[in-house]
Parts: C-alpha cells; structure tokens; sequence
C-alpha cells in the first residue's frame, strides 16, 4: 500500500515556515506527526524570482496568450543562463531543507519511510510562493525515494462525495477533451494520442463556446476533464482560453464543475501554460486530482509530457508515479528547453485516493481465456506432428538456410589439404596408378611431406591392394603420424566394405563411412561405430576422429568416455545426437553421431582451410611454414572420381558447392580441434521442455500481435517482421551453437494469429 506523506507549511520565505509532517498510509489516519521549523530564505525567494524571468526571457513559442518577448544576444546564453539559475535554485532549496530546526523531520522520515515504498508527498500551503518551489528536487524526492512524487495541495479541504469513486470502476474511462484556441501551437498531437487510449471513451469539444462546455458536464458524468490551448495566470487567478475570442475562469463554470464532481470528475489536466492559478480555483471546487504546468509550456514539452503519462497511466501506473515517469523522461529535452522536467505538477485534494486506470476487461464470455487455452492446443498441436515426423523435411530445410545465412569464417590454419585436382590425375608420375594416385606417386608425396614435420598425414584415398616388396611406400606408412582410410561393410546397402592398406595397424587406421539424411544431405558427423566382425574394416573411429585426437594428444588432451557415456576431450564434450530430438524425430542414429557445424564459407568449401594441390607439392612449392605441426589431409577434388557429397551449401542453384570428400573430412576434422581449442560452439539442442517454452513464447507473441492489430495491413506488415525478428533470433542462436526450432516456431505463430483473429472477429477495443 502506498504511503502519503503530508508536510502543512505555515508562512513564507521572509518570516520562515512552520511545518508539521504527518505519515501514514494512504487510505488512513496518520500514524506519525511532528513539528519543525524552516527558517527565513530570501536567497531563495529572490531565486525563485531570478529562475522564473530567465525562464520566461527565452521568448519560446508556448502555449501562453501573450506577447512574444523580444531580446538581444544568442539564445544559447539565455538557455545557459537558465540552467545556471535552476542549479542556484536547487541548492537553495535542499541547503534549507538541511537546515538544523528541520533536522527532526529529516530524521522522521529517513526512519519510517523506505526507498522501496511509493509515496505520496503532499505539500499544503496558502503561499503560491512555497508553491513555485521546485520541490521535486527535494534529494529525498529526487535522489533517494525514486518511487515518491510531489503534490500541491491548499490547506483546508473536504472529502469529496463516493460518486466519483463508483464512477471509477466503469469498463471505460470517460475523458471531456476541450481543445481551445490554438493559434500558433499545435494540439492535433494532443487529440490523437487521447484517441490512442485503451478502453477511453473520450468527447472532443473543439474551440467551443461556453455553452457547450457547461452544457457537457451537466449533462453526462466524466472521470477526466482534459484542456489543451492557451492559457495564463494573472494573480493567483487562472484563464483558459476555449476559441480565438473568449476565454473563461474557473469560477465560470463553478456550477458545472461542482456538479461533475459530484458525479464522478476525479482527474482535471490542463497540458497548458502557467496553470498554479487554475489549480488553486480547482481545487476550491474539491476536484480530487489536478496536473498542470507551472510555467509557460513549449509545445514539444507539453506533448512529449502527455505521450509519456498517458503511456504509464494506462497501463497500470498510479497517477503519481506516471507523472513522475513522464517527468523524468522530459529531462531529455531540457537541453533545447531548460525547466522541461520543472514544469508538470499534480495538486490534489487529500481526502480522496487518486484514480487508477481501469486495466483491459474482456467481455464476460472470456475469450481472453479461451485465446490462451488455444494458444496452448495449437502449440500442442504442433509438437504431436512434429514427434510423428510431419515437420521433418522442413525443418531440416530451414536448418540449411539458416547454416547458409551465418557469417563467412576464417580458415582453420591448424589444416593443410592437398588436393589432387583433374590436372594432377595427368601427371607422368600417375603412370601405373592405381585409384587416382599411383603408390609411386603417393611415395613422393609422403617423402616430400616427411622433412616438412606435419603433425598427423590422413590420406582419404582407399589403398586396399598390397603394396610390392621393393616399392619405399610402406617405410611411410609406418610413421606413427600417418593415417589411412577404410569403409565399414553395409549390409542394408549391400557394400561389402574396403579394405585399409594392410601395412597401416588399425590404432592408425579410421573409416569413411557417413550418415546421411533421407534427402542425401549430410548434416551429422559420425565419430564411432561397432563394426561387424566381418567387416573388411574394423577400427572403431572415423578418419576425421583419429586424425583430431592424434593432433591433441601432442598438446597432453586425450579421448576418453565420461561416466554418461559421451566423449570427452579436456572440457569439451562431444555431445551425442539421439533421436527423436529437435529437427529429428525419425532418424537412424546408430554409432556415436553428432551434429556438423560446418566451418561457414561463401563461395567455394576450399575456403574453410590452406589448400595446395599434388603438383605444387611434387615441385616443392610448400614450404616448412605450411606444413609444420599441422593435420595434413590428401586426397581428390576432381570431378571425375565423383567423390562429392550435398551439404547444407548445396542447393538446385548451387550444386557446384557439393562437398569433395577431403573437404568433408577436413570439416569434420576442424570441428573437433577447434571445439576444443578455440571453443568453437558444438551444435546442441534445448531439451524437450525447453522447446516447448519457446514454441508457446511465440504462440503469446502471436495473440498480442492478432489482439493489438486491428488494420489488417498492419497485422500483416507486424507479423512479417515478427517472423523477421524469429529468424534472426533463430540465426544467432546457431551462431551460437543452437538448434532451435524455426519451423515449428513459425507456424505457431502464424495459426495463433489466424486464430485469434477469427476469434476477435466481432470485438471492437482501441489497444495502444
């Protein structure tokens, strides 16, 4: 509950003030009262003064019936002027409030007041020159209670009648908007924004004649009387100006005025010029609450002031902390408009809790219920197709898209890839090849690369025909850094597999075999598998995965199976894709899989590490630089071997972007090593319930779209940037190493909106 703070200040700036604090909550008798004493101030009476000339001598354009002032110099010396003034005014006022004969309230408030607590700090005088304090500046206000807001209040009131509080629980707020004479300023911006409001029910008299005002509030009730034009105080006495001819008092439409009280007015504004005057006759006629300006307004001023507290008192803020929320934000402004944060202040009678906007009521069948009842079948709905396969296909799609949407990568320099292109299958030295490189061939390539010291050799070429007694190649394969390939026997494909070479032992050996998709992608990194016994190929690792481990092991990382069974390398672990999970529900996952994060490339897959061919190798045109301590990976690029496999890269309009087998196998290669030395994401996945939050979040998110949208072009061009905002959402996730469900996500989307849109088809309410 909120605290209402009430400081009764007797005298003025010349005699000193007496002052009585009284705390309590808000809707009771206070608890706490004590006296204390301000002494006189006519520095600071003579700054009030100075602030308020220098403030009206900037001669801006407001809404105030006057004579445009005119003056010599720049403005900018004006404005610093007033700056200066305001900060001379603002220590004035808090050296006084320190003062010790006020030390005793000081310290009542500091302890039974809590910054946590909003409060309202009600200040009643008689003494409009106590009233033009800048008493918002206050450093207990200001600095150390940001939930307390300041009131203006005259010393004797009385409580108003119970109409306007029954009247306050209506389903629509009743607004009477009177927009005077508006010559040379700008209150269409004031219309629209009270046309903006949710559940108001709100009446435009524009530039009326007193009849038609007084007319309007005797006959209807209204919870909130609105002005906005021209308006001043002479005295302490406060005009408004309705049409270009008349203007009026409060004492005009006294009658009026008191009988739309009675009937429920709760809340006057006046977003007008120099309204202390008109705020004290208000508040004669027991108007529960007033917010005025103190000064002269600028137009931009009083306008952003009205966006930004009809902004939080509609959605649920209390009238003091929406104007203290409107006011802080005008301090953005004080720069072209000094004084802009100075200017909005509430008077109020303090008898009478202050209104509270009526928050969104559904039409009693609760259609709000059966949105979220349907917002949660729908994404039910969704999840039962997608765990029986249905979305499959196309979330893999959208996985290819968003893979080819990431950002270009560099290279991986811990790779060297010798490619053994068209040009290299004619070389002299091929003469007796077998495959498409000769062992007479292969043997000057290792002994080439031998001198150069590479940290692992993975030869992607299959070498299953022994090699001749007098042929040097076998002294090479058995270099502890070397590794061959074999493939594991198939009997769902009728393969009957192929041999490694049989000088290579099998710790140095690993298998080519992939899995790929239904649509021949390949998207999963198969590490391990059990083959058969019979198998032509028995190692247990893939090519890629013991070329990687080789590599680490230099550097004291080694592979090893966790308690869960998954593979770990240092921190790393090697995450192991099970189905159904995320994008694949039916997927034949057998052996130890995870999912590929491909090194992203634009143009060519040559980019994604250092390439050199065979010839420029067999001339010696790789340097030791190249080589050294690197994962060297042999093997062809040549069209005509058609060892090419589609990736996420290929599309109908990108087949050239077919991964070459050595290039696969150096991605394969480059994930491991740089996960573990890079901390290059792996690809995960969320878990079950972490899908389903997600895939609801933006079932909600489609029912505010469908619910706030009522053009249907702007629920159009809202939901295509929605969806805009999903897919970026969903690319960075994968940048970050995580699947999430894009498809699944969209389509919740887009049946939420359809949905609710039919189910609002007949329900007609102005949302913000």
């Amino acid at each position: 509950m909120r605290k209402l703070v009430v400081l009764k200040l007797d005298g003025d700036l010349q005699q000193g003030v007496q002052v009585t604090l009284e705390i309590g909550e808000e809707t009771e008798r206070p608890c706490i009262e004590i006296t204390g004493k301000l002494p006189p101030n006519q520095d600071m009476a003579i700054a009030i003064d100075q602030w308020q000339s220098s403030y009206r001598s900037l001669g801006q354009p407001t809404r105030i019936k006057a004579k445009k002032i005119i003056y010599d110099g720049s403005i900018s010396q004006w404005r610093n002027n007033c700056h200066n003034k305001a900060s001379e005014l603002r220590s004035h006022l808090n050296k006084w409030l320190q003062s010790e004969s006020f030390r005793p309230i000081r310290e009542k408030w500091l302890k039974h007041l809590t910054p946590s607590e909003e409060v309202r700090v009600l200040i009643r005088t008689d003494s409009m020159q106590l009233e033009k304090l800048p008493w918002h500046l206050w450093d207990l206000v200001d600095r150390d209670y940001p939930l307390a807001e300041v009131a203006l209040s005259v010393p004797d009131s009385e409580r108003v009648a119970a109409g306007s509080q029954k009247s306050a629980k209506r389903n629509k707020i009743r607004i009477l908007a009177i927009l005077g004479d508006s010559d040379g300023i700008d209150v269409k911006q004031d219309r629209q924004l009270l046309e903006k409001l949710p559940l108001a029910d709100t009446t435009f008299l524009v530039q009326p004649q007193r009849q038609d005002i007084n007319d309007h509030l005797w006959k209807q009730p209204w919870n909130i009387l609105f002005f906005a034009g021209h308006s001043k105080t002479n005295g302490e006495t406060g005009c408004i100006y309705i049409n270009q001819t008349d203007s009026l008092t409060i004492a005009d439409l006294r009658y009026a005025l008191s009988n739309a009280v009675t009937k429920g007015l709760q809340l006057a504004i006046f977003n007008s010029c120099d309204g202390l005057g008109l705020a004290r006759e208000l508040q004669d006629l027991q108007i529960p609450q007033i917010i005025v300006m103190r000064e002269p307004v600028p137009d931009l001023v009083a306008q952003t002031f009205l966006r930004h507290f009809l902004l939080a008192f509609s959605s649920g803020q209390s009238l003091y902390t929406a104007v203290r929320t409107a006011r802080e934000k005008l301090h953005g402004l004080e720069g072209e408009y000094p004084g802009a944060s100075w200017l909005p202040v509430i008077c109020e009678n303090p008898g009478v809790v202050p209104i509270t906007w009526s928050k969104p009521q559904i039409e009693p069948n609760h259609r709000f219920r059966y949105v979220l009842l349907f917002s949660v079948l729908i994404t039910a709905f969704l999840l039962g197709i997608r765990q029986l396969g249905g979305l499959q296909t196309w979330e893999l799609q959208a996985f290819d898209l968003l893979m080819r949407s990431r950002p270009q990568e560099q290279q991986d320099s811990r790779l060297l890839i010798v490619t053994i292109t068209e040009d290299d299958l004619q070389l002299k030295e091929q003469q007796h090849k077998t495959g498409s490189l000769s062992n007479f061939t292969l043997a000057l390539l290792l002994e080439k690369l031998a001198p150069l010291k590479p940290r692992a050799i993975g030869l992607d070429i299959y070498r299953d025909e022994p090699v001749q007694p007098n042929q040097t190649l076998t002294t090479h394969w058995n270099d502890d850094n070397f590794f061959a390939i074999c493939k594991v026997s198939d009997r769902q494909n009728n393969h009957p597999g192929i041999s490694p070479p049989l000088e290579v032992p099998q710790s140095r050996l690993g298998f080519s075999d992939v899995v790929q998709d239904a649509d021949g992608v390949l998207r999963r990194h198969l590490l391990a598998m059990n083959p058969a016994p019979a198998s032509p190929c028995t190692t247990p690792y893939a090519l890629s995965a013991q070329l990687a481990f080789h590599y680490l092991e230099k550097d004291g990382i080694s592979a090893k199976y966790n308690p869960n069974g998954e593979l770990q390398l240092g921190n790393v672990v090697l995450k192991r894709l099970q189905s159904p999970i995320s994008g694949y529900q039916k997927a034949d996952t057998e052996g130890y899989q995870m999912l590929l994060n491909y090194r992203s490339y634009r143009h060519s897959p040559l980019e994604i590490a250092p390439t050199v061919t065979l010839s420029q190798v067999l001339k010696g045109a790789v340097t030791s630089e190249q080589v050294k301590d690197r994962i060297v990976l042999i093997g062809t690029t040549a069209q005509s071997v058609n060892d090419y496999l589609p990736t996420p890269y290929s599309t109908q309009q990108r087949f050239y972007q077919q991964i070459p087998g050595v290039i696969l196998q150096a991605q394969m290669v480059s994930q491991i090593v740089s996960a573990v030395k890079d901390g290059r994401p792996l690809l995960s996945v969320w878990s079950f319930w972490g899908e389903l939050l997600w895939l609801w979040g933006w079932s909600v998110v489609g029912i505010g779209i469908a619910w706030r949208c009522r053009s249907r072009i702007y629920l159009i061009l809202v939901g295509v940037g929605t969806l805009s905002i999903l897919y970026t959402s969903c690319l960075v996730l994968l940048c970050q190493g995580y699947w999430v469900p894009l498809v699944p996500s969209a389509l919740v989307l887009i049946v939420t909106i359809g949905t609710v849109v039919v189910i609002y088809t007949n329900y007609e309410v102005q949302m913000k």
